[in-house]
Formats: structure tokens, sequence, C-alpha cells
């Protein structure tokens, strides 16, 4: 008998769980600095690049209020992001895993030479394309009080809806 109330219970948390997520996201970004980054700063970005990018495609912000290199992992391995903000060294890092999308098409590489990197792929010569958008700076994150310094977005091959989340990397890197 408690075993089914146990099933009962369980069954109940997942469906409630389930329900209140509501629609997901068009372009779900996942936010992480060096030392985290706090709910409320979230919260501020977050309605400042909905306003940015409009009702469509409908954007999330997601943060880590610490940093963990175990979170990063699994969110990139998810595939569940279309685009990341991540620390330099996180950036840079993964850069050898060469699982970015060049953003040479959208955005002018001279504006951001910083964000320009050689990405050695097995099989292929080394190529250079601008894959991240360095932060420090960024207009977006000005008008909201943050300096966004050591910060880079980029999108990663596996993000669900790589159109609308070229479109949402566009306005982040507006100067």
């Amino acid at each position: 008998m408690k075993a089914k109330w146990l099933f009962v219970l369980m069954l109940g948390m997942i469906l409630m769980l389930t329900a209140c997520g509501g629609p997901k996201a068009d372009v779900s970004v996942f936010m992480m600095g060096p030392n985290g980054f706090p709910s409320e700063a979230a919260e501020k970005l977050e309605v400042s690049l909905k306003s940015k990018v409009g009702e469509i495609p409908t954007v999330k912000l997601n943060t880590s209020p610490i940093f963990s290199l175990e979170k990063m992992i699994v969110e990139l391995a998810a595939g569940g992001n279309g685009i990341f903000i991540l620390g330099e060294e996180q950036f840079k890092g993964l850069s050898n895993q060469a699982g970015f999308v060049s953003l040479d098409n959208i955005i002018n590489p001279k504006d951001y030479p910083d964000g320009v990197i050689e990405i050695k792929e097995e099989g292929k010569a080394a190529e250079k394309h601008l894959y991240g958008i360095p932060l420090t700076g960024n207009k977006w994150m000005k008008e909201q009080g943050f300096e966004g310094k050591g910060l880079f977005a980029f999108i990663p091959q596996n993000a669900p809806k790589m159109d609308e989340a070229l479109k949402v990397i566009q306005i982040i890197a507006q100067k």
C-alpha cells in the first residue's frame, strides 16, 4: 500500500513540475560567469533582451548563481540552449572542441577581433572565424548597468533553433 502512495505522490510531483514549465522558449540563453551570475541581474537582462528581440523568437535567460564546470558541461551536452554566455577562459578552452557556429556571415569579424579564433578540426587545416562576441563594454550589458567584462556569447553547433539563435546573437552584438 505504501508503495502505491509513494508512486502516486511521485507521479503527481512530476506532472506538477511539467505543467508549471509552460511553453519552451525558441532561444534559451545560458549565462554563467567565472563567479556565477545573480538571478536579479539575470531577470533584468532577460527583460531587456526580450524588449530588443520582440515577440518572435521567444527568449529565456537561464543563469547559474555559482560557477560550476560540471553544470556548464551538462548544459552544453544537453543541447537545449541556443546561446551561451561564459567566461573567457571557458570560451577559449571550449574552442579546442570545435563546437562553435561561425558568425562571419551575420557579424563583421573586424568588429570583434577578440572573438576571432583559430579552430583546427580533424582532417582539416585550421581556420580563423568569428565564433564569439566579447561582451566587455557591450551595449546591451551597459544599458542594464553591467560591464560584461570577460564574458563571451557564442552559439554551440547543437543549438536547437539555429536561425532564431543567430537572430538573437545579432541583437546581443549590436554596438
